[in-house]
């Protein structure tokens, strides 16, 4: 099977129907190879493989430290339909995003008014979550970072008001 240009398309190198390849191989694997066959496999290189994966400790570190800088929009749902979040939810878009729909229970500050003395309310350990109007808006990263330098704990939702209309949330007005 040729490609465009007389060369293979990426993944040609492996077999191209497993069941070519003797059968099932290890369940949860990502393959289907027999073993007796693993040793016999053609190593793919594409975009993907190209970069070698961390080493487990090392994915592990990195991992650990994502989930200590971000939130889902599932579980900051589940968190405020339990009743006591433990967080302070600001939506950081301006007046008009807040006014077209935001999540039920959260706090409007504008990341661009956030000020130590804005958050002179709250006690020094509160946990502040921000977001803003999705991945294509960096408003919720100004307001972390903000937040961070002004020595306050704080959580990004990853997907914003966009990840959380996804889950099929609802959003509120006025």
């Amino acid at each position: 099977m040729a490609h465009a240009e007389g060369r293979e398309p990426p993944g040609a190198r492996a077999a191209r129907n497993p069941a070519d390849r003797g059968g099932m191989g290890r369940a949860g694997q990502g393959r289907v190879v027999p073993p007796d066959l693993e040793r016999d496999m053609t190593v793919v290189t594409n975009a993907v493989t190209e970069t070698p994966a961390a080493a487990p400790e090392r994915a592990a570190e990195h991992f650990a430290a994502l989930l200590s800088l971000e939130t889902d929009c599932w579980d900051v749902h589940e968190a405020l339909a339990a009743g006591s979040a433990g967080f302070v939810l600001l939506d950081v878009r301006g007046r008009g995003g807040w006014d077209a729909g935001h999540v039920e229970g959260a706090t409007h500050l504008p990341h661009r008014e956030l000020t130590a003395e804005r958050l002179d309310e709250y006690p020094s350990e509160t946990l502040f979550v921000v977001y803003c109007a999705g991945p294509h808006c960096n408003g919720a990263d100004r307001a972390a970072l903000r937040l961070a330098r002004l020595g306050r704990p704080v959580k990004k939702m990853v997907g914003g008001v966009t990840g959380w209309l996804d889950e099929g949330f609802p959003l509120a007005t006025g």
